[in-house]
């Protein structure tokens, strides 16, 4: 199956790169480009794209809007987003996930990084993001302010699996992984996973991981070694 890309960002010369690498993919093709926010969430509707490449800083309606109303349109449940990010501005990396992104990367990615990505986020298959930028997700989410935790009560409803398989997925670890730490099928990690996303209201996996971090169920730090 080709994943149907969609390319938002201000600046068209990046686009054209972006284009350019990605239409060169036999399993992957532009079907769009977008110079802003709004574009991009129209655009979102109309092509049906399944991985918006999504800048954070865009005219009019910037990348963190347009993730967030393209995480809130159920007919958009299908549709993927992997925001771009800079060093300079790693605290919207959290803002993004927590706005519906399925993960990030940073610009200035390797091209085979930012294929790999697509094609896992694509495939929903994990957060996204260097052994850097995790202990980024981790330091923010463990300096929010106390009202903004969720209640740890609200793991209440998941099984014991679920829970485990649930912080596995949160230290970055794949379903191939997770299933040889625990002896069990990837299948059966998969199904464990989209229980528990379900029980949460979890859209995607990316959306596990914070809700795992908010609770307390993954404290800051913490890695899947």
């Amino acid at each position: 199956m080709t994943i149907r890309v969609l390319l938002a960002d201000d600046q068209a010369l990046l686009r054209g790169t972006f284009r350019l690498l990605i239409d060169a993919q036999p399993d992957m093709e532009v079907v769009a480009e977008a110079s802003n926010g709004r574009e991009a969430v129209g655009l979102a509707r109309s092509e049906r794209a399944d991985v918006v490449v999504m800048d954070i800083r865009m005219p009019e309606v910037d990348g963190l809007e347009a993730t967030r109303l393209i995480g809130q349109d159920e007919d958009l449940a299908g549709v993927k987003v992997l925001v771009l990010t800079t060093f300079e501005v790693d605290e919207f990396v959290v803002q993004a996930l927590r706005a519906g992104a399925s993960g990030f990367l940073g610009k200035g990615v390797e091209p085979a990084q930012l294929l790999d990505a697509i094609r896992l986020v694509a495939a929903d298959e994990a957060l996204l993001s260097p052994t850097a930028t995790k202990g980024l997700i981790a330091r923010f989410l463990a300096q929010a302010s106390p009202g903004a935790l969720s209640d740890p009560e609200r793991l209440a409803t998941l099984t014991p699996r679920e829970r485990e398989v649930m912080t596995l997925v949160a230290t970055g670890l794949s379903n191939d992984l997770i299933a040889e730490r625990l002896f069990v099928t990837p299948v059966t990690v998969k199904t464990h996973a989209n229980r528990a996303m379900a029980k949460l209201g979890a859209r995607d996996r990316a959306q596990l991981v914070v809700i795992a971090y908010e609770t307390g169920l993954v404290r800051a730090g913490e890695t899947s070694s």
